[in-house]
């Protein structure tokens, strides 16, 4: 009996005095399975014993309907193994993946940690702990705004590095900047506004992540101060959304000039500001500058996740929201997302209060500061005409082209060398620029960035012949 709970399920219907016997119905429909792709090659199978007890019809049955299918090669059966689905031809062409699914010989896209570095036996730890601590109500739906005890390992968390001020209950989890400006722009389309302003250059996905809510994204230039507020103030759109730490993709910090004059703005004008804390916990030749939300925290929206600090793949991030916002959030999640995953928000609040999340940031800073340097040596070595801008901080640097290159065309000859990269025309609206790669040193090893560097050079100057 144990043996059959612990058989896979498979899903056949029988018509009783159809005309069709029961071992031809079984055939029949496990063959069109296997032909129309719904049991994959390697598929297992349930035993002969175990279908029949599931199906309740005779061993003998299922016996002949799967001797016949092996027979066609739709099965493979081997002696003590399971049955398994053959390796057939696949009924329709696999799709393509996408462009963040194309694995890279040389890995130098701006946009993502060393994931490798994960750190898993001490998120295990936390996970177990969290499994095994957890009480039977932290299994049900629960407050929509997440769990309480990472939601106040948060508040604390932040305004130890970040400088935000906040408190659980103005706190929100969610699944990583998607979801959290998902439900932020879902909030003000709800309230009548109708126009962010959004930096530019700035990220292509955040733009255009900002349409799907329905608001107008309106081109701000940037400028090596940051966002310039002159021409937000020109433009006066109901919010903006900006990344004042660490702008992306040009790589400057929002100066104190402008920081005082955006958040005047704000005031002046009953605007709110969506501060994108992405990737600040990360700068290498002095201490961070703190989040623009401590300076005003009833107009500055700060959102954070831990994609860039730990990996994408945890889904990961929050809200900490101005208290004239709380109630329409909770709206929001309650009738689209409902309530986020609550298991991982518990191990993450275990890992913060542990203070894993801040051993791990330790090395990972000087591992980082230690490829960005082979990055700007190498790149000294062999593009000694490239320029470097943006301060030393986060997983990528930009690096200037001479005047006369097409960075398209540099773009396509690194592609198709095998270069993960960006350039900065790929993130602009408006403004126009120089040519300039976006070239991250999170991925690779020091050796690896070096012959990066070496193909990145031969691309350069096959673009230029």
């Amino acid at each position: 009996m144990d043996q059959l709970s612990r058989a896979p399920e498979l899903l056949v219907s029988f018509r009783r005095g159809a005309g069709e016997s029961l071992s031809a119905q079984l055939e029949r429909q496990l063959r069109e399975a296997v032909r129309e792709g719904r049991l994959r090659p390697g598929t297992p199978l349930p035993s002969t014993r175990a279908l029949a007890a599931q199906l309740g019809i005779s061993r003998g049955l299922v016996v002949g309907a799967y001797a016949q299918l092996g027979a066609e090669g739709y099965l493979l059966l081997r002696r003590n193994a399971p049955p398994r689905v053959a390796g057939l031809s696949a009924p329709f062409a696999r799709s393509e993946p996408g462009p963040g699914d194309r694995v890279w010989r040389h890995n130098l896209r701006p946009d993502l940690p060393d994931f490798a570095a994960f750190p898993r036996e001490e998120w295990l730890k936390s996970y177990r702990a969290a499994l095994k601590r957890a009480p039977d109500s932290d299994l049900a739906y629960g407050d929509v705004r997440g769990a309480f005890a990472l939601r106040e390992s948060l508040v604390s968390y932040l305004g130890r590095v970040r400088g935000v001020v906040g408190e659980p209950a103005h706190t929100f989890a969610c699944a990583g900047f998607a979801q959290a400006f998902g439900l932020i722009g879902g909030v003000l389309v709800r309230s009548g506004r109708t126009r962010i302003g959004v930096e530019d250059p700035g990220h292509v996905m955040i733009r255009r992540l900002v349409a799907r809510t329905g608001l107008e994204p309106v081109p701000i230039p940037v400028d090596r101060d940051g966002i310039d507020v002159d021409a937000l103030t020109a433009e006066d759109p109901d919010a903006v959304l900006l990344t004042p730490a660490h702008q992306f993709p040009t790589g400057a910090v929002l100066s104190p000039a402008r920081r005082a004059a955006l958040l005047e703005w704000a005031m002046r004008q009953d605007r709110f500001i969506v501060e994108d804390d992405y990737d600040a916990e990360f700068r290498y030749d002095r201490a961070p500058v703190g989040a623009l939300q401590g300076l005003m925290p009833g107009r500055v929206v700060y959102c954070g996740s831990a994609s860039k600090t730990l990996a994408p793949t945890l889904r990961l991030g929050w809200i900490v929201a101005p208290s004239s916002l709380v109630l329409e959030l909770v709206d929001q999640v309650l009738y689209t997302a409902m309530a986020p995953p609550r298991l991982e928000q518990l191990a993450y609040a275990d890992f913060l209060e542990r203070g894993e999340v801040d051993r791990h940031l330790r090395r990972m800073r000087l591992r980082y500061r230690r490829r960005r340097d082979a990055l700007v040596l190498s790149l000294e070595r062999e593009l000694p005409e490239v320029q470097i801008r943006g301060v030393a901080a986060g997983l990528y640097l930009a690096a200037v082209l001479p005047p006369g290159h097409d960075e398209a065309r540099v773009l396509a000859e690194a592609r198709e060398r095998g270069i993960g990269l960006s350039g900065m025309s790929e993130h602009r609206v408006r403004t126009q620029g120089e040519p300039t790669l976006l070239l991250g040193y999170a991925v690779l090893k020091e050796p690896a960035i070096r012959m990066a560097v070496k193909k990145l050079a031969e691309a350069v100057e096959a673009a230029s012949a």
